[in-house]
């Protein structure tokens, strides 16, 4: 019998071709995946569940309407999908609570952080919105649990700022609802602002100077430089 050497024709058939074909399998399906949720993040903030048709989304997206249906067994689990990716880079952007003792340091990479994904994903804040202005029917769970725990870990760091005299005595929770209110206004009242601002986008040095003004009163608010 004639033996396999690594490296041979059968070794390329059987060994390296499949993990090349899975790779690119894997590809194709993160990028497919990728159009989708993209595409439906804008037509349920457009629509709402109830509007937002998969028919829509694939034709956003462009991929076979089939396909949406393959990846999201139905159009719940694309919305959940989409809310609890939204709300999760938002947790991350609270990195910063970790990361320094210094609750300017850490405040304003929060704010900044928030900011900046406001201006990245305006349609996944004003989808979150609509959600819970609807009653959070499909996220409470999400919400009561995971949100939850994670607004509650950081207001405990908070109170450890204030019993050190590090800064004012604020009420923390109001300061974290007043953090995600004026950050998000700038995805969920975008179109307003653009009125306000000749009816044109803000520009880099604008958005720049308003993520600056935004970062100075909330500190100044609390005691903070």
């Amino acid at each position: 019998m004639t033996s396999v050497k690594s490296g041979s024709k059968q070794d390329s058939q059987f060994g390296a071709k499949p993990a090349v074909n899975g790779a690119h399998k894997a590809a194709i399906r993160q990028e497919n995946e990728g159009q989708i949720l993209a595409a439906a993040e804008r037509v349920f903030a457009d629509y709402g569940f109830k509007g937002a048709t998969t028919a829509r989304i694939a034709e956003i997206a462009k991929v076979p309407k089939a396909n949406v249906h393959y990846y999201f067994s139905t159009k719940e689990a694309l919305y959940r999908r989409i809310m609890e990716d939204v709300c999760d880079h938002w947790l991350e952007a609270a990195m910063t609570f970790d990361n320094s003792a210094d609750p300017a340091v850490i405040l304003r990479g929060y704010i900044e952080a928030k900011m900046d994904l406001s201006r990245a994903r305006p349609y996944g804040s004003r989808l979150w919105a609509h959600e819970i202005i609807r009653g959070a029917k499909f996220s409470s769970d999400y919400i009561s649990t995971t949100v939850k725990n994670w607004l509650d870990s950081r207001v405990v760091v908070i109170k450890g700022w204030i019993a050190e005299g590090k800064m004012d005595n604020v009420e923390p929770y109001s300061l974290m609802y007043m953090i995600f209110a004026t950050t998000q206004h700038y995805a969920d009242f975008g179109r307003q602002i653009e009125i306000f601002n000749g009816d044109k986008p803000l520009s880099e040095e604008q958005f720049a100077e308003a993520k600056e003004n935004v970062v100075r009163i909330i500190l100044k608010g609390v005691g903070l430089n």
